[in-house]
């Protein structure tokens, strides 16, 4: 029987590249979006060229009900789950001083309340061997400039809970690990941007990421060869942190 996924903010950027990936290696993938049910259908029929089985389920994160609900949806529908990639995620940056409270609830709502509710309920599915893998940010780990407050204290949080979860679920052989991107070339940050070259200059390589690249961590750290690495944090990120 293959192993099973479920992949938050699947539709597009680093979420797609992930699901894809995983595909390739043999796994059945569901995938979460909010918005865009063409993307994600269009992803949907990616995986299944594979000839895995893929299934795109309407999540919002900031919604407290929903992330255990699509956990639960993608184990019933693929009978099982392995594999918790929690990719989906929202920045706002700017002043410390012009971020609202309605900005520290919605950030803090998609970027670590859903991350924790979806760890809780794919921790109560899961069987020895399972997988978490979550998505932070390099800039949990250097932040270059100011107006990251928000955006960086959320990415933060997410070490805690890897850390935490490793001890709570190591005993029953699964793992959770943390996985920080630097500069990655999606849509929503494209590496021809206005803002582009200030994260180039960054890196220690001078250049983007591509989603692929942050993809094939997260298939190694969610694969067989990586069962004896668990609370970890490794960065991808073109030696942003160097």
């Amino acid at each position: 029987m293959s192993r099973t996924a479920l992949v938050t903010g699947g539709s597009r950027g680093m979420g797609a590249a992930i699901a894809l990936r995983l595909a390739r290696e043999g796994v059945d993938v569901a995938i979460t979006y909010v918005r865009g049910e063409d993307a994600a259908q269009a992803v949907v029929r990616k995986i299944e060229a594979t000839g895995q089985r893929g299934l795109a389920l309407r999540a919002d994160a900031a919604d407290a009900e929903a992330p255990g609900a699509a956990v639960a949806r993608a184990a019933d529908r693929l009978g099982r789950l392995d594999i918790l990639v929690n990719n989906a995620g929202v920045g706002v940056l700017g002043p410390i001083g012009q971020l609202s409270a309605g900005d520290v609830d919605q950030v803090l709502d998609v970027n670590v309340r859903a991350v924790f509710l979806a760890a809780q309920a794919a921790a109560a599915r899961m069987e020895r061997g399972g997988r978490i893998v979550s998505i932070g940010s390099c800039m949990a780990q250097h932040v270059p400039g100011p107006g990251g407050t928000l955006y960086a204290m959320s990415k933060s949080a997410l070490t805690g809970l890897t850390k935490a979860l490793a001890r709570e679920l190591g005993g029953r052989g699964i793992t959770a690990n943390l996985v920080h991107p630097g500069p990655i070339d999606t849509d929503m940050n494209p590496a021809d941007g206005p803002y582009a070259e200030p994260q180039k200059a960054d890196t220690a390589l001078g250049r983007f990421g591509s989603a692929e690249e942050v993809a094939s961590l997260v298939a190694y750290l969610a694969s067989d060869e990586a069962a004896y690495i668990t609370g970890a944090e490794l960065s991808v990120d073109g030696g942003h942190a160097a």
